[in-house]
C-alpha cells in the first residue's frame, strides 16, 4: 500500500478561525461529533500537480484535526497507463477518442496491480476522478460505503467510454460532482459538493514583502508596465494560445506584458507537447513570459497573482477552475470564459467579467486596464465570494453533511 504523509500538511481546523465565520464552526463542531473516529480513505493518481493532490494536502490533516481517520493513498502506474487516461480525460470534455480494446486492457490491469490499495477496514472510500475508478472492483464484499468524486466536467462525454467507466462508477454507493449540472444517471446517490482552496497554503496565504521581493527577483519580473497573468497546466483545454492572441492586440493599445505560467502534473503526459507549441507561438515576443513551473511551485504562483494586474482564465472546457478561485482569494479582476464551475465563481460584472471569446476577452483586458477603480471593486467582491463559498473550513463541513448523510 502506497502512503505519503510528506505532502500532507500540519494544520487543524483552528488554524481557519479568522477566515471562516464563527456559525460555520459551530456547525462543523456539531456534525464532527457524530462522525469522530470514522475511517476514511482518499484515493487518487498522484501526490504533486494538479487540483485535487492540492486539494488533499490540506482535507487530509484537517479531517484528522477533528477526530477522523482520515488517509490518503495513491495508484502506481507507468507512463502508458497515464498516457490512456489523459486520453480519457480529453474524451470527458467533447474531443474525440479512438476508444480501444487495449486502452480497455491496459485501465483494467492497472486497476488489477492496484487492488491491495484499498483499506479493508475503511468506512468511507473516496475515489477521486477516473484514474482510479478501477478500484471499485474491490467494492463487493466491503464493509464500507464507497464514493466516486468526478472532478472534472462529463456532461459531453465520449459515449463509449463513458459505458466503459459507468460500470465502474455505479458499482459506488454515491457520486459526487461539483455542480448538478454536471449529474449522470448511475442509479446511485447523487451528492454536489464544489472543490476549494486552502488559504492557510503557500499557493494562498498572505507572503512577506521579503518573500515577495525574493520570488519576483527570481522570475524576473517586470515592473515598468501593467501585468496580465494565466495561471494553468499547459493544457490545450486550458487554450493559453487564445490569451496569447487576445493579448497582442489588447498592447497594441495599452503597452503590458503577458505572463503564462504552468507546469505539468504526474498523470499529465501531454504537457511538454503543448508547451512546445506555445513556445514557437510566441517566438521570443519580448512581451511574453512563458514560465515553465515545477509542480511544487506554490509560492512562485502565490506571489505572480498578488503582483500581476489582471488573471486570466481562458478554458474551452473546466471541471470547476481553482485557478480562478485562487485569483479571487487574492482580490484580483478575474476575466474567464464562461465554462464549468467558472460560471460559479466569476459572475458578469460583479466578481469578475467572463468572456465567451476572443474578442470578447480582448475588451474586458482593455475595460480593466483603463479603469482601476472598476478592477480593484470587482476584486474585493470576488475575494469575499471565495471566502463565503470556496475555502477549506466550508469544504469541511460539506463533507461532514454528506458522510452524516450517506449513514442515514
Amino acid at each position: 500500500m502506497v502512503i505519503n504523509a510528506g505532502v500532507e500538511r500540519n494544520i487543524s481546523l483552528n488554524d481557519y478561525a479568522s477566515f471562516a465565520d464563527g456559525e460555520l464552526l459551530d456547525r462543523i463542531d456539531k456534525l464532527s461529533a457524530g462522525l469522530r473516529g470514522a475511517a476514511i480513505q482518499h484515493i487518487n493518481s498522484t501526490f504533486i500537480g494538479g487540483g485535487v493532490a492540492e486539494i488533499l494536502q490540506s482535507l487530509t490533516p484537517i479531517m484528522r484535526s477533528i477526530g477522523l481517520q482520515a488517509r490518503w493513498d495513491i495508484i502506481s502506474a507507468g507512463e502508458e497507463f497515464f498516457g490512456v487516461t489523459k486520453a480519457f480525460h480529453n474524451a470527458f470534455h467533447g474531443e474525440k477518442i479512438d476508444f480501444s480494446d487495449k486502452m480497455a486492457e491496459i485501465y483494467r490491469l492497472t486497476a488489477a496491480a492496484n487492488l491491495d490499495v484499498v483499506d479493508r477496514e475503511a468506512d468511507y472510500v473516496i475515489i477521486h476522478d477516473q484514474q482510479p475508478l478501477g478500484l471499485a472492483e474491490r467494492k463487493a464484499g466491503h464493509r464500507g460505503r464507497w464514493v466516486w468524486y468526478c472532478h472534472i466536467d462529463p456532461v459531453n462525454v465520449d459515449a463509449r467510454l463513458w459505458e466503459f467507466l459507468s460500470s465502474y462508477a455505479a458499482r459506488c454507493d454515491a457520486a459526487i460532482y461539483h455542480m448538478a449540472e454536471y449529474a449522470k444517471n448511475l442509479g446511485n446517490r447523487q451528492f454536489f459538493l464544489p472543490p476549494a482552496i486552502d488559504p492557510l497554503s503557500d499557493k494562498n496565504r498572505e507572503v512577506t514583502a521579503a518573500e515577495q521581493d525574493r520570488v519576483l527577483q527570481e522570475l524576473d519580473f517586470p515592473s515598468d508596465k501593467p501585468v496580465i497573468l494565466q495561471v494553468s497546466r499547459f493544457d490545450r483545454l486550458k487554450n493559453p494560445f487564445g490569451v496569447v492572441e487576445a493579448f497582442r492586440k489588447v498592447r497594441d493599445d495599452i503597452p503590458s506584458y503577458l505572463i503564462l505560467a504552468g507546469g505539468a502534473a504526474d498523470d499529465d503526459p501531454e504537457g511538454l507537447e503543448v508547451l512546445a507549441e506555445l513556445l514557437k507561438m510566441v517566438d521570443n515576443d519580448p512581451d511574453i513570459r512563458i514560465l515553465n513551473l515545477s509542480p511544487t511551485s506554490h509560492l512562485e504562483i502565490n506571489v505572480l497573482q498578488r503582483a500581476c494586474d489582471i488573471i486570466v482564465q481562458n478554458s474551452i472546457k473546466e471541471g470547476f477552475g481553482l485557478t480562478v478561485t485562487e485569483a479571487l482569494w487574492k482580490g484580483k479582476p478575474v476575466v474567464a470564459a464562461p465554462a464549468g464551475g467558472i460560471l460559479k465563481q466569476v459572475i458578469h460584472e460583479q466578481t469578475g467579467l467572463l468572456a465567451k471569446d476572443g474578442e470578447e476577452l480582448t475588451g474586458c483586458l482593455t475595460r480593466l486596464l483603463k479603469d482601476p477603480g472598476l478592477a480593484s471593486e470587482l476584486g474585493q467582491r470576488g475575494k469575499e465570494h471565495a471566502r463565503k463559498n470556496f475555502i477549506t473550513p466550508v469544504y469541511l463541513y460539506n463533507w461532514l453533511s454528506l458522510m452524516d448523510e450517506m449513514r442515514a
